[in-house]
């Protein structure tokens, strides 16, 4: 969606919160984001308890976590344009607490690898809810407020970043993975009670005819294809999904094998990070016209590659702390720079599609990064995993140099792809 110009403060915060819509999506979220974050630190925290660490079982978490992203990011944006908004949302907040409480079914009579199937049904399903919030949002939200209310939704992301940790290892460690799996189903029936509660969809269903979805998914690659912009961000997603994928399922080896602490210490480096991405935000924004859009990522990407490695090579707990914060402070310049690239050069007609064709190519290289971690850390060590992962920022920061002359604006509008 296009950044729009609106007059600063021309509407605060109350006048958002008397919107219906906002207070409920905005609560949905909250209760969301608690039931995710208990969950993912009971699960971790749980499997390499049953696991005696294994990195493979670990970073299967990660997998089951982030692969359907991958597989239904293009396909659930596409049906979530075409079924009733609120509805979709109700159904998946449903269908996902279903899952969880049959997954907890489960493992109390002893199939404790099904906690895997939990994640997996509720990453599919947000992929069908979160477009359709989108949507009701574009909907009932005037123009000049959406870039505000797009700034509390990030915000309130960036909160759970810094508590979710705490609050995910204080529950598994207190009442266990029953009552934190319960919590995580609980969370889902609350977020669909509160969105049942919005006004009714009033417009039909439209069709969902397979060959106008053929014809929509190749616009999408041949749009982007065409654009030699698109097609260096298309690629600098793929390096950094490798190089995320690498790296974030072996975090908690990095607390456990090169600082020596115990597993749980993993929710103060997360915090640290999450609380530096907080001001960093402000920073990138104050200065960010400074440099291009290709210059700001690069930026990122190349502060990422060196706090990667030394993070793997630190067995240090003040300067891995020191990492996780400069990390965190520089990983704006990636938000930013990536969302603005493909705003400058995308029409608007363009733009969901175009964020369909490029997310997968993140997401799909993350999981087989993700899926690659454990085997390579067993083959190798926890230090060659992020020193390959470093490299492989750095290159994708290479991709993005030739963009970086001035001539290079001009020229890229000159390339701007015909729908």
């Amino acid at each position: 969606m296009p950044y729009r110009q609106h007059a600063a403060g021309a509407q605060n915060a109350p006048a958002l919160f008397r919107n219906p819509h906002v207070r409920a999506i905005l609560l949905s979220n909250v209760l969301l984001q608690l039931g995710i974050w208990v969950r993912n630190f009971a699960v971790l925290l749980y499997v390499t308890d049953r696991t005696n660490n294994d990195p493979i079982y670990v970073s299967l978490i990660s997998v089951a976590e982030f692969a359907p992203i991958f597989l239904f990011s293009f396909i659930g944006g596409t049906f979530a344009d075409r079924w009733r908004p609120k509805r979709t949302m109700v159904w998946c907040d449903l269908l996902s607490a279903v899952s969880v409480f049959v997954v907890l079914a489960t493992i109390m009579f002893g199939t404790w690898q099904m906690i895997f199937f939990a994640a997996f049904v509720s990453a599919i399903l947000s992929q069908f809810s979160m477009p359709s919030g989108m949507k009701l949002l574009k909907r009932h939200v005037p123009e000049d407020q959406l870039q505000r209310v797009m700034a509390m939704f990030q915000t309130l992301m960036a909160i759970f970043t810094v508590i979710g940790p705490v609050l995910g290892t204080f529950v598994y460690q207190t009442y266990g993975i029953y009552i934190s799996v319960g919590v995580m189903g609980a969370m889902f029936l609350l977020s669909a009670l509160v969105l049942s509660r919005l006004p009714k969809d009033l417009e039909p269903e439209k069709e969902s005819g397979a060959p106008s979805f053929r014809k929509e998914l190749a616009a999408g690659f041949a749009y982007v294809f065409r654009s030699r912009v698109l097609r260096t961000l298309g690629g600098n997603f793929a390096l950094a999904g490798i190089g995320v994928g690498l790296t974030q399922p072996l975090a908690i080896f990095v607390v456990m094998e090169n600082l020596g602490m115990d597993k749980t210490f993993l929710q103060w480096l997360l915090m640290a990070n999450g609380a530096a991405m907080l001001v960093g935000g402000g920073i990138v924004f104050a200065f960010s016209k400074k440099l291009s859009a290709p210059q700001l990522l690069a930026l990122g990407m190349a502060v990422s590659a060196a706090c990667t490695v030394g993070i793997g090579l630190s067995k240090s707990i003040p300067l891995t702390l020191a990492l996780e914060v400069m990390n965190g402070l520089f990983f704006p310049c990636i938000h930013i720079g990536i969302n603005t690239m493909i705003l400058q050069n995308t029409e608007e007609s363009f733009v969901g599609r175009v964020n369909g064709v490029l997310n997968p190519m993140f997401m799909g290289m993350m999981v087989v990064g993700m899926s690659a971690a454990g085997a390579f850390m067993s083959a190798t060590s926890l230090v060659t995993v992020f020193v390959f992962s470093g490299v492989v920022f750095c290159l994708g920061m290479l991709l993005l140099l030739p963009l970086f002359k001035p001539a290079r604006a001009a020229e890229s509008r000159a390339e701007q792809p015909a729908p």
